[in-house]
């Protein structure tokens, strides 16, 4: 059974940082490709930042380009997104997957994130 457990949201002010992780289970982590996704309230969600199976390759979309790191531990089957510079358009639900079980509407819970002061 496939499944994605994301963890390590919370409340932070505006400038802070925060590391969210996604722990996968059910599949071949190290053959997949891997993304997160947030959705922010009332939005759709979208893709942010993607990493090559290997870890060799990495791409976000310009709002978090600069600010957000996307990794992965392949021992782990857990990928992780660092967020810096966190600003009040950065909260919303955060999700990981792959292009597969995306597809499929395979998803886990989410972490909420929420930027305020």
């Amino acid at each position: 059974q496939v499944q994605f457990v994301e963890s390590g949201g919370g409340l932070v002010q505006p400038g802070e940082s925060l590391r969210v992780s996604c722990e996968c289970s059910g599949f071949h982590f190290s053959r997949y490709d891997m993304s997160w996704y947030r959705q922010a309230p009332g939005q759709e969600r979208v893709l942010i930042a993607s990493i090559l199976s290997d870890g060799s390759l990495t791409n976000y979309i310009n709002s978090v380009k600069g600010r957000f790191t996307i990794s992965r531990d392949n021992g782990k089957n857990t990928v992780y997104l660092q967020m810096d510079s966190l600003e009040p358009e950065d909260t919303a639900v955060y999700y990981c997957n792959t292009g597969l079980y995306s597809s499929m509407n395979i998803w886990g819970k989410g972490t909420l994130v929420t930027v305020s002061s």
